[in-house]
């Protein structure tokens, strides 16, 4: 069964739940141009999401970003999705009271999921019951109820996710090598506005292209060019969301002098265009 809330002022959706079960709604690749949340209930599989290939078991949460490519493949799935638009529920604005920013959502270095236990199972799908319950009662306030149930939900799932987050030392044992992720991380955060190239960020840490390339792969499922394609869409998303700015503003802040040629990359890697995203998204939210 679904449930769903339709903002009035534009019809985009705003909130949804719904069960499902076997794989047609995910078989095939889904760029939503809104946040999901997909809570695996029963079944096993492979995800595919952005540049990665991933093994998930039953007890799984994903979680997904506004245009963020996925895709699964399994036969016996079971499990329940939530769908919102960020008109609904902007994590960017909510950061600093749920902080799923970076950690659920546009985090480039783990992968869009959690393993969860039986009864942190359970806990979840007690909130999307009372979710559901809330969105058939019409009554005062129907919305900000949802909001607090779904905040409850994602800090929870925050919370899971950055108690789980791997550490270097499973894959690379004592060595230094991840002290050189760490680094790696911070030279993106950095210079990803400026530096777009994997072999400057190789120069940075002093560390030759190649031996940079196999740890990225080892250790996060991508290539490092991946790695530095993903953060600049991420900021682009943002910006074009939050503000209203122009698509060329945006390029140039981005290190792009040719707009066409950032919109082209935009398309590439979001499948939509910086104006198609901006109307079916949202823009100025900071500003309103």
């Amino acid at each position: 069964m679904s449930y769903t809330l339709i903002n009035p002022q534009n019809g985009h959706l705003a909130f949804k739940v719904f069960s499902f079960e076997g794989n047609n709604h995910f078989d095939h690749v889904q760029r939503l141009g809104y946040y999901s949340m997909i809570l695996v209930l029963e079944g096993s599989g492979k995800l595919k999401a952005d540049f990665s290939d991933y093994t998930f078991q039953k007890n799984t949460l994903m979680c997904f970003s506004p245009y963020q490519p996925f895709m699964i493949d399994s036969s016996d799935l079971q499990g329940v999705c939530l769908n919102f638009h960020p008109d609904f529920f902007c994590i960017h604005k909510h950061q600093q009271e749920v902080a799923c920013n970076g950690v659920l959502f546009n985090n480039i270095y783990n992968p869009p999921f959690i393993q969860i236990s039986v009864q942190q199972t359970a806990y979840f799908v007690s909130l999307i019951e009372q979710m559901k319950e809330e969105m058939q009662n019409i009554d005062l306030a129907q919305y900000e109820l949802i909001i607090s149930h779904l905040k409850i939900f994602l800090i929870k799932a925050s919370r899971i996710k950055i108690e789980q987050n791997p550490e270097a030392q499973k894959v690379y044992g004592e060595n230094e090598q991840p002290f050189i992720l760490q680094n790696l991380k911070e030279a993106i955060e950095i210079h990803f506005k400026v530096k777009h190239s994997a072999s400057e960020y190789a120069d940075l840490l002093n560390i030759s292209s190649k031996s940079l390339a196999k740890i990225c792969k080892n250790y996060f499922n991508k290539t490092l060019t991946d790695l530095i394609s993903e953060r600049i869409i991420i900021e682009a998303k943002r910006e074009l969301y939050m503000t209203s700015k122009t698509v060329k503003e945006i390029a140039y802040e981005l290190g792009y002098q040719d707009e066409y040629y950032f919109s082209r990359f935009f398309k590439t890697n979001a499948d939509v265009s910086p104006q198609i995203y901006r109307e079916t998204v949202g823009f100025a939210k900071a500003e309103a």
